[in-house]
């Protein structure tokens, strides 16, 4: 678009259908290339992308061209197909409905790629479900308990 210029950074988290710890060492690499993939086909650009078995968190630098529920859609479901069609898990997967999206300024790029890569060492000390609240406590969303994303009861 000409005379269009933007600076959108979204921070997205989603998860595992009942944040089952489905996606292994073995191929996470690959499904963070594939996710990469989708993101640049639609224009946009991937800041970083990491994650646990259960959950990932993508930061990427947003284009103006595609709503954000388009490209949540194409890269749940392109992934999930990617992820069945190679037999990478014994059972069917599937990523659970919903995501969380936070937007961050240029100055608090680095902290957020910080936050992300460490992952792993972030989740000795606090669970999924108490990071995603204070998320959503941190930017002030209002949000009901029985529609945050569930374990398998």
């Amino acid at each position: 678009m000409a005379n269009s210029y933007t600076q959108i950074h979204i921070h997205i988290v989603f998860v595992v259908k009942y944040r089952a710890a489905m996606i292994l060492h073995d191929w996470k690499d690959e499904l963070y290339k594939y996710i990469t993939g989708i993101v640049q086909t639609h224009g946009h650009k991937m800041i970083i992308i990491n994650g646990m078995p259960d959950h990932l968190h993508v930061l990427l630098g947003m284009r103006p061209t595609q709503s954000l529920s388009d490209l949540m859609q194409d890269i749940k479901g392109s992934s999930s197909k990617w992820i069945n069609e190679r037999k990478f898990t014994r059972s069917r997967f599937e990523w659970q409905s919903g995501y969380g999206a936070f937007s961050y300024s240029k100055s608090e790029l680095n902290n957020v790629v910080e936050y992300i890569k460490n992952q792993e060492n972030h989740h000795k000390k606090k669970s999924f479900m108490a990071e995603y609240k204070d998320l959503l406590n941190e930017f002030s969303i209002d949000f009901d308990e029985r529609y945050l994303f569930r374990e398998l009861e």
